[in-house]
């Protein structure tokens, strides 16, 4: 699996099923700032179509952009890499999953696309023009892993399995997504998702600062197979979770 360092505004290009980068869309982006970047220690600048790039330590690891409708979720986006995304889209559709938005230019940067799996869990598909994704990754305030959790474990296992095999099971292959069955951590009426994964050095002193910006504690700390995690929503009800390896 490639590994993205830092490289100005794009790192390495990932290869197909790699997650790539992630988004948050909020109902205020300003409030969004304010919670990010104590919390991780992420500045600020403008980006493509008015949403914000957040950088850590000068490279790119994540947008923030404005709902475009209120009635859509506050939720961050996990999206995988792909040299042909209308391809990938239609193997997307062969396997069950369902097509959201068609994929569409983004400036120069690159192509996108919203999908669902087979049971209902959204995420994206990048395909790189200038923005191949993480400058940075695996380091305190950048993303470390994204976890889903389905209702079908076999499902999930047979839809990923199958579109993304190389990135999960490959040569070197070193996967940043992982599947759990649902827990009582959430909501009965919680849909399949996506849960975005940020490192932090100390999980549970990263949760006072949570608290203090106006975020909430969803599940404390408990031990998984890749790290000690916390899921957590920000100011705006938008979940993610902490990882301490």
């Amino acid at each position: 699996m490639a590994e993205n360092r830092a490289s100005g505004y794009g790192g390495d290009v990932c290869a197909e099923g790699v997650p790539c980068w992630v988004d948050a869309q909020l109902p205020d982006v300003e409030a969004g700032k304010r919670f990010y970047g104590e919390l991780f220690g992420w500045t600020f600048e403008g980006a493509y179509g008015g949403s914000t790039w957040a950088l850590r330590d000068g490279a790119p690891v994540a947008a923030l952009a404005r709902k475009a409708d209120g009635r859509l979720p506050t939720v961050w986006t996990v999206y995988f890499a792909t040299p042909d995304i209308e391809g990938l889209a239609d193997r997307v559709w062969a396997a069950g999953g369902q097509v959201v938005t068609a994929p569409v230019p983004v400036g120069d940067l690159g192509r996108a696309a919203l999908v669902t799996d087979s049971e209902g869990a959204v995420f994206g598909l990048w395909q790189p023009g200038t923005h191949s994704g993480f400058g940075r990754r695996h380091e305190p305030g950048t993303f470390a892993w994204a976890e889903l959790y389905a209702r079908h474990t076999d499902t999930a296992d047979t839809f990923y399995g199958g579109l993304f095999h190389d990135a999960l099971f490959g040569p070197g292959a070193r996967p940043d997504f992982g599947r759990a069955l649902f827990s009582d951590v959430f909501a009965a009426e919680m849909p399949p998702h996506f849960l975005v994964h940020f490192a932090v050095a100390d999980c549970e002193a990263v949760l006072g600062t949570v608290n203090r910006l106006g975020g909430r504690v969803q599940a404390p700390p408990f031990e998984t197979s890749y790290g000690k995690v916390a899921v957590v929503t920000d100011n705006q009800g938008a979940s993610f979770a902490l990882l301490e390896r």
